[in-house]
C-alpha cells in the first residue's frame, strides 16, 4: 500500500504540466501567425512599392526616348535650314553677279550705238577707195606675174649653179684623195728623215746617259746646256750644239724644198718652282732656254725659218716621280723634227 501510494504520488505531477505545454504551444502557434501576417503585409506593400517604381522608370526611359527623337529631329531641321541658307548666299551670288553683268551689258550697248556710227561712216569711206584698190590689185597682179617669170629664171639659174657645184665637190673630193696621199707620202718622207736624223745625232753625239730618244723627239738634259737656274750656255753646250748645228744643216740639204719641216725646239723643267726678277715662273726659264738655243743654231747657219722655239715649264714631266733622278731627267731640251 506504501508503494501503491508512492506511485500515485509521483503521477500526480505528469497530469499538471501538460496544461502548461499546451497554452505554451498554442501561445508560440498564435506568435507564428501572427509574424507570418505581418511578413505576407509587408511584403505585399513592398511589392506594390517595387511596381510602382518600375511604372514610374518605364514612363521616365519613354520619355527620354522621346527627348532623343525630338533632339534628332531638331537637328536635321537645323542641318536643312543650314543647306537652306548656304542655297540662298549661292542664288544671292549669282543674282549680283548676273546683275553686275546686266549692267556691263546695258554700258555696251549705250557705246554700240556710237560704235555702229562710226562704222557706218568707215565703210562708206571704204566704198569710196573700193575702186582704188581694185585698180591697185590689178597692178599688183602684172608685177607677181613677172616676179614668178624672173623666179623660173633664178631657178634654171640655181639648177645650172648646183649642177656645177656637184661637179665641182666631186673634183674636190678627188683632190682631197689626192692631197691626203700626198700628204701622207711627205710624211712617210718626214719620218725618214727623221729617223736619219737622229741616228746622224747619234752618231755625232756619241752614246751618252744624258741623252735618249723618246717617240719622234731626241732628248738631251738641260745640265748639258745650261748651269741650274740660268738661261745662258755653257761652253759644254755650245759644242754639243755646235755638233747638232752640223746635222741639221747636212740633212736640211737633203730634204726637198716642197716639204714643209722645221725643227722644233722645247724647253721643259722640273716641278721645283722658280721665281726671281729674271724668270717670274718655269714658263719663262724652259720659255728662254728654247730660245737661247734657237738663236745659237740660228748663228751657226741653221735656216731661221726652219726653227721653232717652245717652252711647257714643269706641265710636261718624262716621269712623274720627284726623286733627284726624276727632276735631272724632267729638266731637259728636246729636238723635234716635224710639219710646220
Amino acid at each position: 500500500m506504501a508503494h501503491a501510494g508512492r506511485r500515485i504520488r509521483g503521477r500526480a505531477p505528469t497530469g499538471d504540466y501538460w496544461p502548461g505545454f499546451v497554452d505554451a504551444m498554442s501561445s508560440l502557434l498564435l506568435v507564428l501567425i501572427f509574424l507570418l501576417t505581418i511578413f505576407v503585409i509587408t511584403q505585399f506593400f513592398l511589392n506594390q512599392l517595387v511596381s510602382n517604381k518600375d511604372s514610374a522608370l518605364d514612363s521616365l526611359r519613354s520619355q527620354i526616348a522621346e527627348l532623343v527623337n525630338q533632339l534628332a529631329l531638331e537637328r536635321r531641321e537645323k542641318a536643312d535650314l543650314q543647306a537652306t541658307i548656304l542655297s540662298l548666299q549661292d542664288s544671292l551670288a549669282a543674282a549680283s553677279a548676273e546683275q553686275s553683268r546686266l549692267a556691263a551689258l546695258a554700258d555696251e550697248s549705250a557705246g554700240a550705238g556710237s560704235r555702229i556710227s562710226e562704222l557706218e561712216s568707215a565703210l562708206a569711206d571704204e566704198k569710196k577707195v573700193s575702186s582704188e584698190a581694185l585698180a591697185q590689185v590689178e597692178l599688183l597682179n602684172q608685177q607677181i606675174s613677172a616676179l614668178r617669170r624672173q623666179l623660173a629664171t633664178l631657178e634654171a639659174a640655181l639648177e645650172a649653179a648646183e649642177q656645177r657645184d656637184r661637179e665641182q665637190q666631186v673634183q674636190i673630193a678627188d683632190l682631197g684623195h689626192r692631197l691626203n696621199a700626198a700628204l701622207a707620202q711627205r710624211v712617210q718622207e718626214l719620218t725618214r728623215y727623221r729617223s736619219e736624223f737622229f741616228g746622224r745625232l747619234r752618231a755625232i753625239l756619241g752614246d751618252r746617259q744624258d741623252i735618249e730618244i723618246v717617240g719622234d723627239r731626241f732628248v738631251m738634259q738641260s745640265e748639258v746646256f745650261f748651269d741650274s737656274g740660268s738661261a745662258e750656255l755653257n761652253p759644254e753646250g755650245r759644242q754639243q750644239l755646235d755638233k747638232i748645228a752640223t746635222a741639221v744643216r747636212e740633212i736640211a740639204a737633203d730634204i726637198p724644198d716642197e716639204i714643209p719641216w722645221v725643227l722644233r725646239v722645247d724647253g721643259h723643267t722640273d716641278r721645283n718652282p722658280i721665281a726671281t726678277a729674271q724668270f717670274p715662273s718655269n714658263w719663262y726659264l724652259s720659255s728662254a732656254r728654247a730660245i737661247a738655243v734657237v738663236n745659237y743654231l740660228t748663228s751657226k747657219g741653221v735656216p731661221e725659218r726652219r726653227l721653232v722655239a717652245a717652252g711647257f715649264g714643269e706641265f710636261h714631266p718624262l716621269t712623274e716621280g720627284t726623286s733627284p733622278a726624276d727632276n735631272r731627267r724632267n729638266r731637259r731640251i728636246e729636238f723635234k723634227l716635224t710639219e710646220r
